[in-house]
């Protein structure tokens, strides 16, 4: 989705591409012209105030446009100046910089402002504190917002093997006319070119310069307060970062769009497994940056204290450089023997991705350092920030949790069940019909007041109440929603596991019902389940997808024989289901005979989302650092540990990131599109590795012991890995289905 979630935010993206599409070719061109058209398009200064000539946005809108600009591999000193100009709207003295104002901006009008508009002057930086106390330096933002100044920026911990001596290594040309250096005391400056000796340096990317810098003179009116290496190297996490998404993402579009029409042995690439799971983990890395980066951005513009900020950058230096290089090169890998070569330009992209990780810093540092943060008790709040309407919901809310909180616990049940809390979203009378909005606030106003976890029912009461009878639903729902009728599901079967559709149980038509048939497997909680929903083949000559129908079957009926499986981890939740000559009756039909599919897929599309949200107790990043602390915090572990499990934090982080973008893009009316399957695969894949780290660190833990074993099956239950990455690649990227 980009990292633009909002409509705002959409609209820039969608500008700043036209821009780019219109002003740039990948294989460079004149900086000057293109740095003028940057200027009067305004992306210079999204993120400045206004009085400086800036759009009045913040790191949100910056992160935007270069994720855009990333796509089309932008030459020249784009991001050094942007970067430049973020550090030193940050320096702080007796004097600081007045607050940005906090609207978004509005996207740059391309039609009215184009390159060869003219470039405003840039003010004259004053002596002293101006009357709106602001710092003489930031005289300076004027400069570098209309494009009259150039810039070039240390970064610390970036290509440090570049430079060698004193020498700063500089993202950016050694012409630049502003270099922003850290002094030996530890402070910051931002030097006319005239106090600071450049030479060039050669680096991997083409298209953009680096220097290395030796500062000979330093101003006092040039230092800027407040500025430390930690916080450049978090404006450049989330500025490179961003950029790196843009990287990303056009190696994931390149990736699919050769894979759906190169063709090899008869058919396109991109109907191989192997290259459609290819593609799709290079949307999956992606996305997962651009949560990361998303959030990061976010928490540098003030969303939350300094220490959460620092975290959340770290975060976004964990992941979005690595993704980057790793989608450049497996965009190589699918192009084949093309993209080697120096006439495409995926190896331009490669390049950036690789010169981006080396200046943003060593990822394994980036994750000590959230290691540190997150053991320190650092932590990230995850919550939207919610329009005013949502507090006129919130008021009536509080009121009713606080009554039904004084309820006794069998009055309070009937209440949830009858006032429609437990599944909100449903339509009257088992829901509240709540928008996506109410439903943000119930949640958040329920925390502290438990509501039944209904289980496999919370896939299955959203089928009954979109295809089942008035009857039914009336019959079923009112004693599932309070936990009088417990369900399983009779899906898979020994041949027709994720392949569901290649189901064989059969139901024949007898008198007054249907007859079923066969043997079911994986079947959670069906030992004490009183119903299962359960499909059956009921017509064996209609295509595959067809001639299946959606049965509800009572757990107790005579020819139903459950055998419970123990599991590796010594447990007894799976079991096998015999059904031998079953009676259901016509009654019992959800949806129409020989449509079982349709009703299915429903049921599914909530399976996923539900083992999409919760990766199961002790798999979590949070179940990690409370188990480092309990061994005696970061400093008992081993370096190479104390990296993992900085990494094993930043994803976790980045995971409810994701899940907080996907509900703020529904909250403005946007579409998750595959984001629960992008979200379950990360969610099974990093529940395994958080329990797998725990298990080293402790392997005589009883209870580390079972989840290792217990995470083994998050793989595989409700579709597995394989078939997720089938799902993305055929769904967002549209590489063609297997035959």
């Amino acid at each position: 989705m980009g990292i633009a979630i909002t409509e705002e935010h959409r609209a820039l993206a969608a500008s700043v591409h036209g821009f780019a599409r219109r002003n740039i070719t990948a294989r460079g061109m004149d900086h000057e012209p293109f740095r003028a058209a940057l200027a009067a398009q305004g992306l210079l200064g999204l993120h400045l105030p206004e009085r400086y000539g800036g759009q009045g946005g913040g790191l949100q809108e910056l992160a935007v446009a270069l994720e855009a600009l990333g796509e089309h591999c932008t030459p020249g000193s784009h991001l050094p100046t942007v970067l430049a100009s973020a550090v030193i709207a940050r320096a702080t003295a007796a004097h600081p910089l007045p607050p940005a104002p906090a609207p978004p901006v509005n996207p740059p009008a391309p039609e009215t402002r184009t390159a060869d508009a003219p470039v405003a002057e840039a003010p004259v930086t004053e002596a002293l504190p101006s009357r709106d106390g602001s710092l003489p330096v930031h005289g300076l933002l004027a400069g570098l917002a209309a494009g009259t100044l150039t810039a070039a920026v240390a970064l610390p911990g970036g290509a440090r093997a570049a430079a060698a001596g004193p020498a700063a290594t500089a993202l950016g040309s050694p012409g630049a006319d502003l270099f922003v250096l850290p002094l030996p005391d530890g402070r910051w400056a931002a030097l006319d070119r005239a106090d600071c000796a450049a030479e060039g340096l050669d680096g991997i990317d083409l298209s953009r310069r680096l220097a290395a810098v030796t500062a000979h003179a330093v101003p006092d009116d040039r230092v800027l307060g407040g500025v430390t290496s930690g916080l450049v190297a978090d404006l450049a996490a989330v500025l490179l970062g961003a950029e790196a998404c843009g990287v990303a993402a056009w190696a994931v579009a390149t990736a699919a769009g050769h894979a759906r029409v190169r063709e090899q042995f008869g058919r396109p690439i991109g109907q191989f497994q192997g290259v459609k799971h290819k593609c799709a983990a290079m949307l999956v890395a992606l996305e997962h940056a651009r949560a990361a980066v998303w959030d990061a951005a976010r928490a540098l513009d003030g969303d939350g204290p300094p220490d959460e900020a620092a975290l959340a950058a770290g975060t976004a230096g964990v992941l979005a450089a690595d993704a980057a290089v790793r989608c450049a090169a497996d965009a190589i890998q699918v192009l084949g023997g093309i993209g080697y070569t120096y006439e495409h330009d995926a190896h331009l992209y490669y390049r950036r991705a690789l010169s981006l990780r080396a200046l943003s810093g060593d990822p394994g540092e980036w994750a000590e350092r959230v290691a540190g943060l997150a053991a320190g008790g650092v932590r990230r709040r995850m919550a939207p920030d919610l329009p005013e309407e949502a507090e006129a919901l919130r008021e009536g809310i509080r009121a009713s949790v606080a009554s039904l909180a004084g309820a006794e616990p069998l009055d309070r049940l009937a209440r949830l069940a009858g006032e429609g809390w437990i599944m909100p979203h449903l339509p009257r009378p088992w829901g509240r019909a709540a928008s996506p909005l109410e439903q943000v606030v119930i949640h958040q106003e329920f925390r502290d007041l438990k509501r039944p976890n209904l289980g496999i029912a919370a896939w299955a009461v959203p089928s009954i109440v979109r295809y089942g009878t008035p009857r039914q639903q009336e019959r079923f729902l009112p004693k599932t929603l309070t936990g009088e009728i417990m369900w399983c599901q009779l899906f898979s079967e020994p041949g027709a596991g994720s392949d569901l559709a290649s189901l064989t149980t059969k139901a024949v038509r007898v008198e007054g019902g249907w007859s079923l048939s066969g043997q079911k497997i994986w079947n959670s909680l069906a030992q004490w389940a009183h119903w299962a929903i359960c499909l059956a083949r009921t017509d064996s000559d209609a295509p595959k997808h067809e001639g299946i129908t959606y049965f509800l079957v009572e757990m107790s009926s005579p020819g139903v024989t459950v055998r419970p499986l123990k599991e590796i981890n010594g447990e007894e939740i799976f079991n096998e289901v015999f059904l031998d000559d079953v009676f259901v009756p016509d009654d019992l039909v959800v949806g129409q005979v020989g449509q079982g599919w349709r009703v299915a897929r429903d049921t599914l599309s909530h399976e996923r989302v539900a083992l999409g949200d919760s990766w199961g107790p002790g798999s979590r990043h949070t179940d990690m650092v409370r188990l480092i602390g309990e061994l005696g915090g970061p400093g008992a572990l081993r370096p190479a540990a104390l990296e993992e499990s900085g990494r094993l934090w930043a994803s976790g982080q980045a995971l409810s990131a994701l899940g907080l973008r996907v509900t703020l893009s529904q909250l403005s009316g946007g579409e998750s599109g595959t984001a629960s399957s992008v979200r379950k695969l990360l969610g099974m894949r990093h529940s395994q590795a958080v329990s797998e780290f725990c298990w080293s660190l402790a392997p005589a833990s009883p209870y580390w012991n079972r989840m290792i074993l217990t995470t083994r099956a998050f793989t595989i239950g409700g579709g597995t890995t394989e078939v997720q990455l089938n799902i993305i690649a055929e769904r967002a990227l549209g590489l063609p289905r297997d035959p």
